[in-house]
């Protein structure tokens, strides 16, 4: 993409309402716009890291063997006083009433929804296990949203529901999502830590979130730093073996990390001093196993092998697709701009052209953009007739991890200069081998 041809409306100066890191560089960038409190318009550049934050979640939860679907924003609320939720749920839920006087909501969640399509479906063991999710946009009254997209009333989520024929099933459920979740945050650049949480409205007495530790995140945290040092990494998990998966999230949720509505203050005690650590977390995501609060509630059965006929055993699994963009650049970020993980960048590497104008700068940088294409990577070339030091100010605001600089003084020597934006580490080379470490560092991803 050439800039010069694309909509990057970026800001200067820092708007005087963000009051977080990633609120501001999100302004800054270009990424999104207010529209009303709470509800943002996400702009190109915002909306490619939306879009691929939203594809690693559709590619692990597919891996894990869940099965997409997509459910409507709007619902009909006497599912939810099927459910007993509809009254109780408070005022974050956005009411409606449609011109027939029926009353209607802008789901904050799906709970209900899915368990009604289950009971019109399924309805013998046969059919089990199922695992069904989506990603769709969500609508909750925040009284005071603040921090961007970071609690927002608008905000786009990934919600999925398994349904098991007995509570052993269900568990195994859980701990797949537990293990698909590990490796969704680590394809982002994230550590995401699983931690023992309290239920809320959503019910049910086994939960964990998922926390990325960062200074403004809204929850206090109490966790053995040891945890931090665990990764997934690039292991194979057949996630069909109960053991195995068992034996992953067991590994991950042994040592102690809670949330502070669920903190033991005798057991962070039994952790050695130096490991114990307290901080503040984001919270990217939340599984949950409520067994048959719903099913029970809505008439969601399945006749057994032994023909009896019994509530299904539930549970839901939510990832906020949306407000991970936030995380992430809270997680990733210097004085200068943002700095993306290269799996969720917008642009794998820009173009900086040094003299715009000239014969050979113009030349060098137009193979590189066509030799990076021939490789099915994008870059985002900065082709304006700007200042050198704006055209940078301008990469490290949007912060592409890589950056290929082309001026006349390299070129006489038949170099490129390749830097990284984490790192600030540049070096020298030919277009070729600059193009072909940018290939090499995507491969696969």
């Amino acid at each position: 993409m050439r800039l010069t041809r694309y909509f990057l409306p970026v800001l200067k100066e820092n708007p005087a309402d963000a009051q977080i890191v990633s609120h501001r560089y999100m302004l800054r960038a270009g990424m999104i716009r207010q529209q009303a409190a709470g509800i943002y318009s996400w702009l190109p550049l915002g909306f490619r890291v939306l879009k691929r934050v939203e594809e690693i979640v559709h590619q692990e939860q597919m891996r894990a063997g869940h099965i997409p679907m997509l459910m409507p924003t709007l619902q009909p609320a006497d599912l939810w006083r099927e459910s007993g939720r509809y009254d109780d749920y408070g005022q974050e839920m956005l009411r409606i009433r449609d011109r027939h006087e029926r009353d209607m909501l802008y789901g904050p969640t799906n709970e209900e929804m899915i368990t009604d399509i289950f009971r019109a479906h399924v309805g013998s063991y046969k059919d089990l296990p199922l695992t069904l999710y989506h990603i769709q946009w969500k609508f909750r009254d925040e009284m005071r949203p603040r921090f961007g997209v970071m609690r927002g009333r608008e905000f786009l989520m990934k919600d999925g529901y398994n349904f098991d024929v007995d509570r052993a099933a269900a568990l195994h459920a859980y701990n797949r999502h537990m293990v698909s979740y590990l490796r969704t945050y680590e394809r982002m650049g994230l550590t995401a830590i699983p931690m023992r949480a309290a239920s809320g409205p959503i019910g049910g007495d086994n939960t964990h979130e998922f926390l990325v530790l960062a200074a403004t995140g809204e929850s206090e945290v109490f966790y053995d730093s040891a945890v931090t040092d665990l990764k997934l990494g690039n292991r194979a998990v057949d996630y069909d073996n109960r053991a195995e998966v068992a034996g992953i999230c067991k590994e991950f949720t042994t040592l102690y990390a809670r949330t502070d509505e669920t903190h033991d203050a005798s057991l962070f005690d039994q952790i050695p001093e130096a490991r114990r650590k307290v901080g503040r977390g984001i919270e990217v995501g939340q599984i949950f196993y409520f067994g048959t609060k719903y099913s029970e509630a809505m008439g969601a059965t399945v006749v057994t092998a032994d023909g009896s006929r019994v509530p299904v055993e539930m549970g839901s699994h939510g990832i906020g697709v949306s407000r991970l963009l936030g995380a992430i650049i809270e997680a990733s970020h210097d004085d200068r701009g943002i700095i993306w993980p290269e799996g969720v960048t917008p642009f794998p590497v820009g173009i900086v052209n040094l003299k715009q104008g000239d014969a050979a700068t113009d030349a060098a940088c137009d193979g590189l953009y066509k030799a990076l294409a021939a490789k099915g990577l994008e870059a985002l070339y900065d082709d304006r007739d700007e200042r050198a030091g704006a055209k940078f100010a301008t990469m490290d605001l949007i912060g592409l991890p890589w950056r290929i600089t082309v001026g006349p003084r390299g070129l006489a020597n038949g170099k490129v200069e390749l830097t990284s934006r984490r790192t600030g580490e540049s070096e020298e080379m030919t277009a070729a081998a600059a193009v072909d470490r940018i290939a090499q560092i995507y491969a696969g991803r």
